[in-house]
C-alpha cells in the first residue's frame, strides 16, 4: 500500500511539472543554464535546513529539489536528450552493478571496504583517476574534504591524528615563513596548504569542517548582532566605541550564551 502511495504522488508531481511547462509563461521560458543558479540556491537551502535538524524545513526543501530534477528531465525530454525513465533506470542499475556484495556474491564487512570497492569498480568502468568525481565547481572547502576521501580509497591515507597534527605544524611553519618573506603569493599558497591540512586533522578528528565553520559562522552573527544591539540599547553607534569597549561587550554577550 505504501509503494503504491508513494506511485501516486511522485506520478501527481510528474503531471504537475508536465502542465506546469506547457502552460505557466515563466516555466515554459526555463532551461538548464537558468535553473541552475536557482537549484544550487535549493540545495544550500536544504543544507541550511539539515544543520539546523530543521525537518519541516528538510521536508520542504526536498520537495523543491524534486521538482527541479524532475525540471531537468523534462527539458531533457523535449531537447530528445533521455527522459525520467531512462534516468531512473540509469541510477538503479548503477547503484546495483556498484553494490555487488548486496546483489552478487562478493563479501565486504566494514564501510570502508565497501568505499573501497566502490572507487575500484569506476575505474574499471573507464574513470582514469578516482579524483574525477570530484565536480570542480564544489566550494573550496567542500572540495578538499571530498578530494581527501577519495584519495584513501587508495590508501594515500595518514596513519593517525597525531601524524596530521604534525603535518599542520609544518604548514604553519611554512606560512609564517612566507609571510617574513612578503611575498604574496608564496603566502597564499602556505595558507590554503595550512588549511588543507587542518580540514585534514578535522576528517581524522570526525569532523565536519564545512558544518564546524557554518557553525561557528552561525555563532559569530549571532553574537554580533547581539553585540549591535547592546550598544544600541546605550544610545551610541558602534563606530564610536574603542576595540576595548567593544571587547568588553562581546564578552559579556558570550557569558550570557553560557549562562542560558
Amino acid at each position: 500500500m505504501e509503494s503504491e502511495n508513494i506511485s501516486k504522488a511522485f506520478l501527481r508531481l510528474v503531471n504537475i511539472m508536465d502542465e506546469l511547462r506547457e502552460k505557466c509563461p515563466w516555466d515554459r521560458k526555463q532551461t538548464i543554464q537558468t535553473l541552475r543558479t536557482l537549484t544550487i540556491e535549493e540545495l544550500y537551502e536544504l543544507t541550511d535546513a539539515i544543520l539546523s535538524a530543521d525537518w519541516p524545513g528538510i521536508k520542504e526543501e526536498l520537495g523543491d529539489l524534486f521538482l527541479h530534477l524532475l525540471f531537468y528531465t523534462r527539458i531533457a525530454r523535449e531537447q530528445k536528450q533521455f527522459d525520467l525513465v531512462e534516468v531512473l533506470n540509469g541510477i538503479s542499475e548503477k547503484l546495483i552493478s556498484r553494490h555487488p556484495h548486496i546483489y552478487g556474491d562478493l563479501k565486504l564487512d566494514s564501510d570502508e571496504e565497501v568505499k573501497q570497492n566502490w572507487e575500484k569498480l569506476k575505474i574499471r568502468e573507464g574513470k582514469k583517476s578516482v579524483l574525477s568525481g570530484v565536480p570542480a565547481s564544489l566550494p573550496a572547502m567542500v572540495k578538499a574534504i571530498r578530494l581527501q576521501e577519495k584519495s584513501k580509497t587508495v590508501g594515500f591515507e595518514w596513519n593517525n591524528a597525531r601524524e596530521v597534527w604534525e603535518k599542520v605544524e609544518e604548514e604553519q611553519k611554512e606560512l609564517m615563513e612566507a609571510v617574513l618573506s612578503g611575498d604574496q603569493g608564496n603566502m597564499e599558497e602556505e595558507f590554503g596548504d595550512l588549511m588543507f591540512s587542518m580540514i585534514n586533522y578535522a576528517r581524522f578528528l570526525s569532523i565536519d569542517a564545512e558544518a564546524a565553520l557554518e557553525r561557528t559562522n552561525r555563532k559569530f552573527k549571532d553574537r554580533f548582532t547581539k553585540m549591535e544591539e547592546a550598544v544600541a540599547r546605550s544610545g551610541k553607534h558602534m563606530n564610536e566605541l574603542t576595540l576595548a569597549e567593544l571587547d568588553a561587550i562581546w564578552n559579556t554577550v558570550k557569558k550570557q550564551k553560557a549562562t542560558d
